[in-house]
Protein backbone atom coordinates (compact mmCIF):
# COMPACT_ATOMS: atom_id res chain seq x y z
CA UNK A 1 0.00 0.00 0.00
CA UNK A 2 1.23 3.48 -0.84
CA UNK A 3 1.75 6.17 1.75
CA UNK A 4 -0.78 8.91 1.03
CA UNK A 5 -0.87 12.58 1.93
CA UNK A 6 -3.89 12.00 4.21
CA UNK A 7 -1.98 9.73 6.56
CA UNK A 8 1.04 12.03 6.66
CA UNK A 9 -1.18 15.03 7.38
CA UNK A 10 -2.93 13.30 10.27
CA UNK A 11 0.27 11.90 11.77
CA UNK A 12 1.91 15.32 11.68
CA UNK A 13 -1.09 17.41 12.72
CA UNK A 14 -2.39 15.46 15.72
CA UNK A 15 -1.65 17.22 19.01
CA UNK A 16 0.58 15.38 21.48
CA UNK A 17 1.20 18.29 23.85
CA UNK A 18 -0.99 16.61 26.47
CA UNK A 19 1.58 13.77 26.63
CA UNK A 20 -0.52 10.67 25.88
CA UNK A 21 0.80 7.44 27.43
CA UNK A 22 -1.18 5.17 25.11
CA UNK A 23 -2.06 5.61 21.43
CA UNK A 24 -4.34 3.60 19.13
CA UNK A 25 -4.29 3.79 15.31
CA UNK A 26 -7.48 2.34 13.78
CA UNK A 27 -6.92 0.97 10.27
CA UNK A 28 -3.12 1.13 10.16
CA UNK A 29 -2.57 0.49 6.42
CA UNK A 30 1.22 0.78 6.18
CA UNK A 31 1.55 1.81 9.82
CA UNK A 32 2.81 5.27 8.85
CA UNK A 33 0.60 7.19 11.32
CA UNK A 34 1.63 4.95 14.22
CA UNK A 35 5.28 5.32 13.24
CA UNK A 36 4.97 9.11 13.06
CA UNK A 37 3.33 9.28 16.48
CA UNK A 38 5.96 6.97 17.97
CA UNK A 39 8.61 9.33 16.54
CA UNK A 40 6.85 12.44 17.88
CA UNK A 41 5.89 11.20 21.35
CA UNK A 42 7.16 9.29 24.36
CA UNK A 43 4.01 7.16 24.59
CA UNK A 44 4.80 3.77 26.10
CA UNK A 45 2.12 2.04 24.04
CA UNK A 46 1.41 2.65 20.36
CA UNK A 47 -1.11 0.04 19.18
CA UNK A 48 -2.56 -0.36 15.70
CA UNK A 49 -5.40 -2.39 14.20
CA UNK A 50 -5.44 -3.71 10.64
CA UNK A 51 -7.88 -6.29 9.26
CA UNK A 52 -6.57 -6.68 5.69
CA UNK A 53 -3.94 -9.45 5.47
CA UNK A 54 -1.34 -7.80 3.24
CA UNK A 55 -1.60 -4.43 4.97
CA UNK A 56 -1.22 -6.12 8.36
CA UNK A 57 1.93 -7.91 7.24
CA UNK A 58 3.36 -4.69 5.85
CA UNK A 59 2.58 -2.78 9.04
CA UNK A 60 4.27 -5.44 11.19
CA UNK A 61 7.35 -5.42 8.95
CA UNK A 62 7.55 -1.63 9.10
CA UNK A 63 7.15 -1.65 12.88
CA UNK A 64 9.88 -4.26 13.33
CA UNK A 65 12.35 -2.28 11.19
CA UNK A 66 11.74 1.01 12.99
CA UNK A 67 13.61 2.59 15.87
CA UNK A 68 10.49 2.30 18.03
CA UNK A 69 9.74 -1.42 17.58
CA UNK A 70 9.58 -1.98 21.34
CA UNK A 71 6.62 0.44 21.64
CA UNK A 72 4.67 -0.56 18.52
CA UNK A 73 2.23 -3.45 18.14
CA UNK A 74 -0.34 -4.28 15.45
CA UNK A 75 -3.47 -6.39 16.03
CA UNK A 76 -4.79 -8.41 13.08
CA UNK A 77 -8.51 -8.16 13.78
CA UNK A 78 -11.67 -6.20 13.13
CA UNK A 79 -12.32 -3.02 15.08
CA UNK A 80 -15.50 -4.48 16.57
CA UNK A 81 -13.68 -7.54 17.92
CA UNK A 82 -10.79 -5.42 19.18
CA UNK A 83 -13.18 -3.06 20.97
CA UNK A 84 -14.93 -5.95 22.71
CA UNK A 85 -11.59 -7.39 23.84
CA UNK A 86 -10.32 -4.08 25.20
CA UNK A 87 -13.59 -3.40 27.04
CA UNK A 88 -13.35 -6.83 28.70
CA UNK A 89 -9.77 -6.04 29.73
CA UNK A 90 -10.63 -2.52 30.89
CA UNK A 91 -8.12 -0.90 28.53
CA UNK A 92 -8.40 2.75 27.46
CA UNK A 93 -6.31 4.96 25.18
CA UNK A 94 -5.28 8.59 25.68
CA UNK A 95 -5.07 9.26 21.94
CA UNK A 96 -7.03 7.49 19.20
CA UNK A 97 -6.38 8.30 15.54
CA UNK A 98 -7.82 7.05 12.29
CA UNK A 99 -7.55 7.66 8.57
CA UNK A 100 -10.80 5.76 7.98
CA UNK A 101 -12.35 4.35 4.81
CA UNK A 102 -14.26 7.18 3.19
CA UNK A 103 -15.91 6.23 -0.09
CA UNK A 104 -19.58 6.43 0.86
CA UNK A 105 -20.82 6.34 -2.72
CA UNK A 106 -22.61 3.22 -3.93
CA UNK A 107 -19.82 1.62 -5.90
CA UNK A 108 -16.89 -0.69 -5.31
CA UNK A 109 -13.85 -1.82 -7.26
CA UNK A 110 -12.83 -5.37 -8.20
CA UNK A 111 -9.99 -5.26 -5.66
CA UNK A 112 -11.21 -6.72 -2.35
CA UNK A 113 -8.21 -5.40 -0.41
CA UNK A 114 -8.77 -1.88 -1.74
CA UNK A 115 -12.47 -2.12 -0.94
CA UNK A 116 -11.66 -3.12 2.63
CA UNK A 117 -9.20 -0.26 2.99
CA UNK A 118 -11.27 2.45 1.33
CA UNK A 119 -14.99 1.79 1.58
CA UNK A 120 -17.26 2.50 4.52
CA UNK A 121 -18.82 -0.95 4.13
CA UNK A 122 -15.81 -2.29 6.06
CA UNK A 123 -16.03 0.25 8.89
CA UNK A 124 -18.78 2.84 8.99
CA UNK A 125 -18.19 6.26 10.49
CA UNK A 126 -20.82 5.47 13.13
CA UNK A 127 -19.10 2.24 14.19
CA UNK A 128 -15.75 4.02 14.27
CA UNK A 129 -17.07 6.81 16.48
CA UNK A 130 -19.03 4.52 18.81
CA UNK A 131 -16.00 2.27 19.28
CA UNK A 132 -13.62 5.16 19.78
CA UNK A 133 -15.90 6.64 22.45
CA UNK A 134 -15.77 3.34 24.34
CA UNK A 135 -11.97 3.08 24.17
CA UNK A 136 -11.04 6.71 24.82
CA UNK A 137 -9.83 7.72 28.27
CA UNK A 138 -11.70 10.42 30.20
CA UNK A 139 -9.31 13.18 29.15
CA UNK A 140 -8.25 11.59 25.88
CA UNK A 141 -8.48 12.90 22.31
CA UNK A 142 -9.80 11.31 19.11
CA UNK A 143 -8.50 12.62 15.77
CA UNK A 144 -9.39 11.72 12.19
CA UNK A 145 -8.98 12.91 8.62
CA UNK A 146 -12.09 12.68 6.42
CA UNK A 147 -13.50 14.28 3.27
CA UNK A 148 -14.74 17.81 3.92
CA UNK A 149 -18.18 16.88 2.56
CA UNK A 150 -18.54 14.34 5.40
CA UNK A 151 -17.54 16.75 8.18
CA UNK A 152 -20.98 17.88 9.32
CA UNK A 153 -22.40 14.38 9.52
CA UNK A 154 -19.32 13.04 11.30
CA UNK A 155 -19.42 15.84 13.88
CA UNK A 156 -23.12 15.19 14.54
CA UNK A 157 -22.58 11.45 15.09
CA UNK A 158 -19.68 12.23 17.41
CA UNK A 159 -21.84 14.62 19.44
CA UNK A 160 -24.45 11.88 19.84
CA UNK A 161 -21.69 9.85 21.51
CA UNK A 162 -20.59 12.70 23.82
CA UNK A 163 -17.55 13.54 21.70
CA UNK A 164 -17.25 17.26 21.03
CA UNK A 165 -15.25 18.92 18.28
CA UNK A 166 -12.19 20.69 19.75
CA UNK A 167 -10.13 21.52 16.69
CA UNK A 168 -10.65 21.52 12.92
CA UNK A 169 -8.23 22.09 10.06
CA UNK A 170 -9.70 22.32 6.55
CA UNK A 171 -7.26 21.34 3.81
CA UNK A 172 -7.02 22.69 0.25
CA UNK A 173 -4.75 21.36 -2.46
CA UNK A 174 -3.95 24.94 -3.50
CA UNK A 175 -5.40 28.34 -2.66
CA UNK A 176 -7.79 28.26 -5.63
CA UNK A 177 -9.13 24.75 -5.07
CA UNK A 178 -12.10 23.72 -2.96
CA UNK A 179 -11.62 22.36 0.56
CA UNK A 180 -10.86 18.65 0.13
CA UNK A 181 -10.17 17.22 3.59
CA UNK A 182 -10.99 17.93 7.22
CA UNK A 183 -8.68 17.14 10.11
CA UNK A 184 -10.81 16.86 13.25
CA UNK A 185 -10.05 16.40 16.94
CA UNK A 186 -12.69 15.44 19.52
CA UNK A 187 -12.81 14.95 23.28
CA UNK A 188 -15.44 14.41 25.97
CA UNK A 189 -15.10 18.05 27.08
CA UNK A 190 -16.76 21.06 25.45
CA UNK A 191 -14.24 23.81 24.72
CA UNK A 192 -13.87 26.79 22.42
CA UNK A 193 -13.41 25.46 18.90
CA UNK A 194 -10.03 26.08 17.25
CA UNK A 195 -10.31 26.54 13.47
CA UNK A 196 -7.44 26.35 11.00
CA UNK A 197 -6.89 26.09 7.26
CA UNK A 198 -3.99 24.48 5.43
CA UNK A 199 -3.04 24.89 1.77
CA UNK A 200 -0.67 22.17 0.56
CA UNK A 201 0.79 23.49 -2.69
CA UNK A 202 1.56 26.83 -4.31
CA UNK A 203 2.00 25.11 -7.68
CA UNK A 204 2.43 21.43 -8.53
CA UNK A 205 5.14 19.96 -6.22
CA UNK A 206 5.95 23.41 -4.84
CA UNK A 207 4.72 23.24 -1.25
CA UNK A 208 3.56 26.05 0.99
CA UNK A 209 5.73 26.96 3.96
CA UNK A 210 2.98 25.91 6.35
CA UNK A 211 2.86 22.40 4.85
CA UNK A 212 6.66 22.17 4.90
CA UNK A 213 6.77 23.23 8.55
CA UNK A 214 4.13 20.64 9.43
CA UNK A 215 5.55 17.61 7.59
CA UNK A 216 9.26 18.13 6.84
CA UNK A 217 10.40 15.97 9.78
CA UNK A 218 8.91 12.95 8.03
CA UNK A 219 10.11 13.32 4.44
CA UNK A 220 13.60 12.42 3.22
CA UNK A 221 13.23 15.16 0.61
CA UNK A 222 11.00 18.21 0.94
Amino acid sequence: MKIGTDGVLLGAWVAIDFYPDSILDIGAGTGVISLMLAQRSDALTVDAIEIEDNAYEQTVANFEQSDWADRLFCYHTSFDDFTKQMIEEGEKYDLIVSNPPFYTDDFTSDDDARNTARFTSSLSFKNLIVGAAKLLSKNGQFSVIIPFKEQEGFVNIAKENDLFLQKVCNVRGNKRSAIKRSLLTFSFHQKTLIKEELVIEITRHQYTQKYIDLTSDFYLKM
